[in-house]
């Protein structure tokens, strides 16, 4: 019997309450979140007042997003954002997938 060697990762998440558990998946999503923005918008090369011009949002919105301090964006918003950036939405259950419908937006210039 080999014994499984954990990961310095693995022993953090171990060590974790349960409460210091869902504070960092929290923390977590936010920063994947965060980084998944600024990624695109980079592969876009669009600007934070552009995308917030062009999915309706304040600018403040797409800034907080992307530095992680907007911990509460609206559903709404979020579709917008995808949309403007070219991204599809896509639910997945028990195998089977499912295109979401994005707002309709005004296309990018």
């Amino acid at each position: 019997m080999t014994k499984k060697i954990k990961s310095t990762y693995d022993e953090f998440i171990e060590s974790l309450s349960p409460k210091e558990k869902e504070e960092f998946e929290k923390e977590y999503k936010d920063l994947v979140l965060s980084e998944l923005l600024i990624a695109l918008m980079e592969q876009d090369g669009i600007s934070v007042r552009r995308l917030a011009k062009e999915a309706g949002i304040s600018p403040t919105v797409i800034q907080g997003i992307r530095s992680g301090t907007k911990n509460n964006i609206t559903m709404v918003n979020f579709l917008k954002i995808l949309k403007i950036l070219g991204c599809s939405l896509i639910a997945e259950r028990a195998g089977d997938r499912f295109l979401i419908d994005l707002p309709a937006l005004k296309n990018r210039a």
